[in-house]
């Protein structure tokens, strides 16, 4: 298992983290799309606070991540009856 040792940067603060090789693209696509969350807010409201910024993008992607949550919920509950609907044609048939 190779980890890299890597810096990223979020609001203008650099952290190093070590990241598994195949997961340094995502990790530093989750850096640059966070700065840009910031950049927009900092734009849209006119907001400088840092924190504030953070906390609003923290707040946006956890609302992100739900709504996704329950799409899944809704795709594996579709899949699980077409599943049950399908085993009972094929019990019929038999």
């Amino acid at each position: 298992m190779d980890e890299l040792s890597i810096r990223i940067k979020i609001a203008d603060r650099e952290y190093p983290m070590k990241v598994k090789a195949e997961d340094e693209a995502r990790v530093r696509s989750a850096g640059r799309q966070i700065n840009e969350r910031i950049k927009s807010y900092r734009e849209r409201f006119g907001i400088d606070d840092k924190q504030d910024l953070l906390a609003m993008v923290a707040f946006d992607c956890l609302v992100d991540k739900m709504e996704l949550d329950e799409k899944q919920y809704d795709t594996d509950e579709s899949v699980l009856e077409k599943i049950n609907h399908l085993n009972s044609i094929i019990n019929q048939a038999l």
